[in-house]
């Protein structure tokens, strides 16, 4: 029995999911028989990137998609053996990678990090990181997120300890409008909800930009599915072309856009906050990639987030991507 891997951050497009759905099939199916890959997905964001740039066109095998409405549930699914593969940033992946999920990392994922930050409130007196000593931070969602280690990176940046502050958490939600309300006034968090907070009185301390969070995402796959020498040669095409299909949303941001509000019921300055912080590049899973995401570990487990601590280059299979 594998540990809880619920403390697993969300997706930053898992705001506009309401549950865990079922999968359709998405490629070509001309020729019976084939194999199918079953690929996980949070919010339909994959597949809303290789249905709006028309990617899977041709391919030799089909796709289904699992949908689920945060990293925890996917990594859950892949451990069951109900999905192919898992889909995440890289902390939501070391931790299901620490609780035992097996898993390894085929592909990274890159965006700028400006997704995360940590926004306060204008009349707040807080005017540099330095300034959060002995206060209170509120983090979304939960333990172990991608807010969370940014909040302890900029903290050890700045020479303070992590024990310099004391943090709560709260779901994005309830965030929102206790900042809103102003009884928060420090709050560490993500994606729409950041522009939001900017939105209701708030000011941007600090973002991940500048290498401050790693930037990296992860598809993973079961070692079930690597094992499976059809579906490892599948995914392995897959790959190049999730490559092709983010290359688009880089160049096509309206379209990319107009698909999230189509497909996944966003409003119009919700999926443009959504296209610009999506990852925009999959790449190979190098020993640069391990490096990165190997300080990530690290200083999580050096402050209690994530035990026991896991060994990167151990969780790559880097066969399938060169």
């Amino acid at each position: 029995m594998i540990r809880s891997i619920a403390a697993a951050s969300l997706s930053l497009t898992a705001v506009l999911a309401l549950s865990a759905c079922g999968a359709d099939s998405s490629a070509d199916a001309s020729a019976g028989g084939q194999v199918t890959l079953t690929i996980g997905d949070q919010a339909k964001t994959l597949q809303t990137i290789i249905a709006a740039s028309d990617a899977l066109k041709g391919a030799k095998y089909k796709v289904k998609w699992a949908e689920f409405q945060g990293a925890a549930l996917l990594y859950q699914a892949v451990q069951a053996d109900a999905a192919d593969t898992g889909f995440s940033a890289d902390l939501p992946a070391l931790q299901a990678l620490s609780g035992g999920v097996k898993i390894k990392n085929v592909a990274a994922l890159k965006n700028d990090g400006t997704h995360v930050g940590i926004v306060v409130r204008k009349d707040s007196g807080i005017d540099s990181v330095k300034d959060l000593k002995g206060q209170k931070v509120v983090v979304s969602s939960a333990k172990g997120s991608i807010s969370e280690y940014l909040l302890a990176n900029v903290l050890r940046q700045n020479g303070l300890s992590y024990k310099d502050v004391k943090v709560q958490y709260l779901l994005p939600t309830d965030a929102q409008a206790a900042f809103a309300s102003g009884k928060i006034k420090i709050w560490a968090t993500f994606g729409v909800y950041q522009a939001v907070g900017l939105e209701q009185g708030g000011k941007l301390l600090v973002d991940g930009g500048d290498g401050r969070v790693s930037g990296i995402g992860f598809i993973n796959a079961s070692e079930k599915a690597l094992a499976n020498s059809g579906k490892k040669k599948a995914l392995s095409d897959f790959l190049q072309r999730l490559s092709t299909a983010l290359k688009w949303t880089s160049t096509h941001q309206s379209a990319y856009a107009k698909a999230i509000e189509e497909r996944n019921g966003a409003d119009a300055t919700v999926a443009k906050t959504l296209a610009s912080a999506a990852y925009s590049q999959v790449l190979p899973v190098s020993s640069d990639v391990d490096r990165t995401v190997q300080q990530v570990a690290d200083l999580m487990n050096g402050i209690g987030v994530l035990d026991p601590n896991v060994d990167v280059a151990k969780s790559a299979d880097t066969s399938l991507l060169k």
